[in-house]
């Protein structure tokens, strides 16, 4: 098959689009369509369906054929029907050796034109050997994509002390280059091997280029359309109703449940990280098991962050009642 190259220098190149494919069928065409709408045009989709019982599979093989002129690979995998963190995670062992970058895509939202593009040229001035991921801001959605809405915004700068306990960017707006590629590809292999899958695979990936002392960039401007339905694993983050949802998943274990997880699954790649980071992560992982006053005290001295202050009030009573 004859590809279309495009210049690595100025921020182009080939893009390999993983997407997680389960019972996606009814909003599936408006998403490939707006792949084809991409002013970067040079892409291949892997899709690792994860047992769908509708036309989804059949709509992809029909796109398959539709991309070939183009000079596009469009690849459907047997996924591992563990769930969504799993499937991605395991994604990553198929990104093709002449992709440059890696972006990761949900079944239903609709990308803006620019997506692609925007997160290129973010990530262009990265040195080629150091691990990079570019995430945005949203437009959120109902389904009938309309009532457009602002996803959060996240003043403070990315970091690992961040990454820790927050994700700041989802999956679906994600791009890494081929270094950020390398290390999730490493790490993922770590992760399911060692059967410490974290519970999702953009809060994963958050903390492990961080970690490993990568470049993490993140853009208040959106880049897709983010569809909000019934049907919607997790949904947006904002409003009255998020806010009191925080503070049931402080107080119900949830949250301390979720980064227990994610911390086990970056344990496994430990290796990887800074040895500043790889201490911090030693560090914080023993800090339940603290009693109140050295949790505070060690919870002060790491300097952990959420976005907002409503997120570092949660944070903080998740270390004063040990749910962390």
């Amino acid at each position: 098959m004859t590809r279309k190259t495009g210049d690595r220098q100025g921020g182009q190149g080939r893009v390999a689009i993983l997407m997680g494919l389960y019972n996606g069928a009814l909003h599936l065409a408006d998403q490939l369509d707006s792949y084809v709408r991409q002013t970067s045009p040079d892409w291949d989709l892997i899709v690792s369906d994860d047992g769908s019982q509708d036309a989804g599979p059949d709509i992809i093989n029909r796109f398959a054929q539709d991309q070939i002129g183009a000079g596009r690979a469009v690849r459907l995998v047997t996924g591992p029907a563990r769930g969504v963190a799993v499937n991605f995670l395991s994604l990553l062992a198929h990104i093709p050796d002449d992709a440059d970058w890696v972006a990761f895509s949900d079944q239903d939202d609709v990308w803006l034109p620019d997506r692609l593009a925007r997160g290129q040229r973010a990530l262009a001035a990265v040195p080629s050997g150091r691990p990079a991921l570019f995430g945005s801001a949203t437009w959120i959605v109902d389904e009938a994509l309309s009532g457009h809405r602002m996803s959060p915004v996240f003043p403070q700068p990315p970091g690992f002390r961040n990454a820790l306990v927050q994700s700041i960017a989802g999956g679906n707006t994600m791009l890494l280059n081929r270094a950020g590629a390398e290390l999730a590809r490493a790490a993922a292999a770590e992760a399911l091997a060692a059967g410490a899958p974290p519970i999702t695979h953009d809060w994963w990936l958050y903390q492990l280029v961080c970690g490993a002392g990568g470049q993490v960039i993140r853009s208040e401007d959106p880049t897709l359309l983010y569809r909000q339905h019934d049907g919607n694993l997790f949904g947006t983050n904002r409003g009255a109703r998020a806010a009191l949802q925080r503070l049931w998943q402080v107080g119900s274990g949830e949250l301390a449940a979720w980064i227990a997880c994610n911390a086990a699954a970056l344990g496994a790649s430990a290796h990887r990280l800074t040895p500043e980071n790889r201490a911090l992560l030693e560090r914080f992982a023993t800090l339940g098991t603290q009693d109140m006053v050295s949790r505070i005290r060690g919870f002060r001295e790491m300097g952990l962050y959420r976005q907002g202050r409503a997120g570092q009030a949660a944070l903080w009573l998740a270390a004063v009642v040990g749910r962390l």
